[in-house]
């Protein structure tokens, strides 16, 4: 990336923000400009500071993260938002504020990865989409030889044990390169993650199937097996997906 995403806490508890800034240290592409112990300063924050992304919380006194995320939304520069709380039932309501993601308190790490992996990739520059990793291939080592495989030909990726199972149109290949490495690699081209086990190429995919408690399953082109999508990925999938 050509420039670091600045990025504004919104915590009403102080420990909470601490530990939040200390996990987002561990990625190089993440700059903390400021924090807020309010809606009312954030919003106040976010118009000083020009923030890419606000990790903002829902339950705060007077100004609450919803409230908070709507005035935000008015502003001439609009930070992409992920809502950081420790209640799931506002999830659906933060949607219809376009969150980037819903992270749930205490955090996990691998979901605060996956986080900034999509913050990453809305951030990428077009000059990064453009650049020559597009025309390059996917190394995957096994039986003593090397496989390069052009990204355009994989249909999905699935994570199993310790090995991530790569499905092409002509064959399947194992490797050891861990699955959020592989979406890192994959993010000029048209994959999307629909759960923590899965990365799909979203041009193969041909239907969407609700199933239960909000999640859905998965058809890829030219293959039998339904895919799982789990429910805190199908609003950001849709979006993807359709016109």
């Amino acid at each position: 990336m050509d420039k670091m995403i600045r990025t504004l806490i919104v915590d009403d508890e102080l420990y909470s923000r601490d530990e939040l800034r200390h996990l987002l240290q561990s990625f190089p592409s993440i700059q903390v400009v400021g924090e807020a112990e309010s809606g009312e300063v954030a919003v106040m924050k976010a118009l000083q500071l020009h923030p890419d992304v606000v990790f903002l919380d829902v339950e705060m006194p007077k100004m609450n993260g919803m409230e908070a995320a709507k005035a935000m939304m008015e502003l001439k520069k609009t930070p992409l938002i992920v809502f950081a709380t420790a209640y799931p039932q506002f999830a659906v309501e933060a949607f219809r504020y376009e969150a980037v993601d819903y992270l749930l308190k205490p955090y996990d790490e691998n979901q605060l990865l996956e986080t900034v992996n999509r913050i990453e990739k809305h951030f990428l520059m077009p000059a990064e989409q453009e650049s020559g990793k597009q025309t390059g291939k996917l190394a995957v080592e096994g039986d003593g030889e090397i496989f390069y495989l052009d990204p355009k030909d994989i249909l999905y990726i699935s994570r199993e044990e310790k090995y991530s199972k790569i499905v092409t149109k002509a064959r399947e290949y194992e490797t050891r390169i861990p699955l959020k490495d592989l979406e890192t690699r994959l993010t000029p081209y048209s994959f999307f993650r629909i759960h923590k086990s899965y990365i799909v190429n979203l041009d193969y995919v041909t239907r969407l199937t609700p199933w239960f408690n909000g999640a859905y399953q998965l058809e890829i082109e030219g293959r039998d097996e339904m895919l799982s999508v789990s429910r805190n990925y199908v609003k950001a999938l849709r979006t993807k997906l359709e016109l």
